[in-house]
C-alpha cells in the first residue's frame, strides 16, 4: 500500500496519497491547492491519480480538487449533501474506491458539516479489515471538530457525537490519520502530533468521554475564532472549479489602490518598511490565516526580501482564497515600527501615557493581563482604529510573544494610529520577571 501524508504547517492542514504501488494507482484525499508536492510524489512511486475524494467543503482553504480536475483530468468525489456546482461523483455511506489492492471504503460523519464523510483504508493484501482511517475534520488527536461552522452548534454536536461512536466502532487497533493538527481554527485543543488510535483517542480524548448531554455542552461553548474568509472558501470550494493562478509578476509601480503587505522577517520589518504597509512575516506561524483576518478587500502588493519569498507568500495566500495579488517588490522604506522592551513598558504603564492593547485572544486573556490593558484581539484593530475606538492616547501592543503584537501594530500604524509593539518579549516574559497580573475566571456549569 502507498500512503503519504502531507501537512501545511502553516494552516495545520493534512493531505493525503493512497493508494496501490504495485498497481500504479492512487487517489487524493483533501488535496492542498498547491498540488505540485502531492503531484511528484505520485510521479516519483510510479502511480496515476484516479481520483480525489474530499472528506467535506473545507472553510479554511482553498481546495486543490480544481486544479486536478482542471489541469489533470482527475475526476472528483463528494458526497452529495456538499450540493456543489462541479462535475462529481456522489458519495454515499459504505460506498467504496477501489485502488488495486487498496480500498477507500466511506463512513457518512455528519456534524462538523452535513456532507462529512471519513474513510476507512484496507489493504486487501493483508485483511478484509480496516487498517487506518482519513478522520478529516470529525476525530482529531486530542480534540474532535467544531460543529459551528456550516449549521446550528447544537445540532452540529449531536451530529458529531454519534458520528464520533460509529469512528470507535472500527477498533482500538486501528490507525487516525485526521485532516487537521495543531494551528489549525477547526479545533480547539488538537495536538501537533499527526496521527492517533482509536484505542488512544477511545482511553484519552474527552470528546470520547461521557453521554451525548456533556458532548453537546462542551462542543457548543467557546471556540476558536471562525476562519476568515470562511463563507468565501466555502463558495470556492462548492461552487466552480478554481484552477491555478497567474504567476507573480515583479513590479516597477504598484497600483495605488493595493495595501502592502510586507513578508518579510519581523524584526528587518520594523527597520525600515514602505508607508502603510502591513507587516506579517512568511516564515512566522499561520501567515496566511493571520493575512487574511487583517488585509482588507482589495489588490495586495508582496514586499520581500526576494523573489522566493514573495513566491512563498503567494502560496500561502492562495491557499486561503487570497488570490487578487498584484505583484510584488523590494521590501524597504523610510518608516519605522519602534520596538518597546518591557522596561519601558513598565515606566509608560506607571504613568498612564500609553493605551495598552492586549491583542491575545479571550481565552489567554483570561488567563491573565497586565491590569489596565484593553482586550483587544489583533484581527480587529483595523476595524478598531476605522470606527475611532481608540482612546487617542499612544498605543502599545503586547501577546505572549512580540508576533501578534508586531501584527496589530503595523496595521494600527497602517491606519494612522501611533503605535508600537513590545516586540521581542509579552505576557510570557512580563510574568517571569514579576510583573502585575489579573486574570477572569470563567464559572463552569
Amino acid at each position: 500500500m502507498l500512503f503519504k501524508q502531507f501537512v501545511d504547517d502553516d494552516l495545520g492542514c493534512a493531505s493525503y496519497l493512497v493508494g496501490d504501488e504495485r498497481a500504479g494507482v492512487a487517489a487524493v484525499v483533501d488535496p492542498p491547492y498547491a498540488i505540485e508536492l502531492v503531484l511528484a510524489a505520485a510521479e516519483r512511486h510510479g502511480v496515476r491519480l484516479a481520483g480525489v475524494l474530499e472528506t467535506h467543503t473545507h472553510a479554511d482553504h482553498v481546495s486543490g480538487h480544481g486544479r486536478l480536475a482542471l489541469e489533470h483530468g482527475v475526476p472528483i468525489h463528494v458526497h452529495g449533501a456538499a450540493g456543489v456546482a462541479f462535475p462529481h461523483e456522489a458519495l454515499e455511506d459504505g460506498a467504496e474506491i477501489e485502488l488495486g489492492e487498496v480500498v477507500l471504503r466511506t463512513i457518512h460523519t455528519p456534524g462538523h458539516r452535513p456532507e462529512h464523510c471519513c474513510f476507512a483504508v484496507i489493504d486487501r493484501s493483508r485483511s478484509d479489515e480496516p487498517w487506518l482511517v482519513l478522520t478529516g475534520d470529525s476525530l482529531f488527536v486530542g480534540d474532535a471538530g467544531r460543529p459551528d461552522l456550516a449549521v446550528e452548534a447544537r445540532e452540529g454536536a449531536e451530529g458529531l457525537f454519534h458520528s464520533l461512536r460509529r469512528l470507535v466502532e472500527l477498533g482500538d487497533g486501528v490507525e487516525v490519520f485526521p485532516g487537521h493538527v495543531a494551528g489549525s481554527l477547526c479545533g480547539a485543543a488538537m495536538s501537533s502530533k499527526a496521527s492517533t488510535t482509536i484505542g488512544f483517542e477511545r482511553r484519552f480524548n474527552p470528546a470520547l468521554q461521557g453521554e451525548l448531554a456533556d458532548f453537546v455542552a462542551a462542543a457548543s461553548g467557546p471556540q476558536p475564532p471562525r476562519p476568515p474568509n470562511m463563507e468565501r472558501i466555502v463558495e470556492l470550494n462548492r461552487g466552480e472549479l478554481v484552477g491555478a493562478q497567474p504567476p507573480l509578476e515583479r513590479l516597477g509601480t504598484a497600483p495605488e489602490e493595493a495595501v502592502v503587505l510586507d513578508v518579510r522577517e519581523t524584526h528587518v520589518f520594523a527597520a525600515g518598511h514602505h508607508p502603510g504597509a502591513v507587516g506579517i512575516p512568511v516564515d512566522g506561524s499561520s501567515f496566511a490565516t493571520r493575512a487574511a483576518f487583517v488585509l482588507p478587500e482589495c489588490p495586495v502588493v508582496l514586499h520581500a526580501a526576494d523573489e522566493a519569498e514573495a513566491a512563498r507568500a503567494a502560496r500561502g495566500l492562495h491557499a486561503v482564497g487570497l488570490f487578487a495579488l498584484a505583484g510584488w517588490q523590494e521590501g524597504g522604506g523610510a518608516e519605522r515600527l519602534e520596538p518597546v522592551s518591557l522596561d519601558e513598558l513598565e515606566r509608560l504603564v506607571a504613568d498612564d501615557a500609553i493605551e495598552l492593547l492586549d491583542v491575545r485572544e479571550a481565552d489567554e486573556r483570561d488567563d491573565g493581563h497586565v491590569p489596565g490593558s484593553r482586550h483587544l484581539p489583533y484581527r480587529t484593530a483595523r476595524a478598531a482604529a476605522e470606527a475611532g475606538l481608540l482612546d487617542g492616547r499612544p498605543v502599545v501592543t503586547i501577546c505572549e510573544s512580540g508576533a501578534r503584537a508586531a501584527i496589530a501594530a503595523s496595521v494600527l500604524q497602517a491606519a494612522g494610529v501611533e503605535a508600537r509593539p513590545v516586540l521581542d518579549g509579552g505576557l510570557a516574559d512580563w510574568r517571569g520577571r514579576g510583573g502585575e497580573t489579573t486574570s477572569f475566571r470563567r464559572c463552569g456549569g
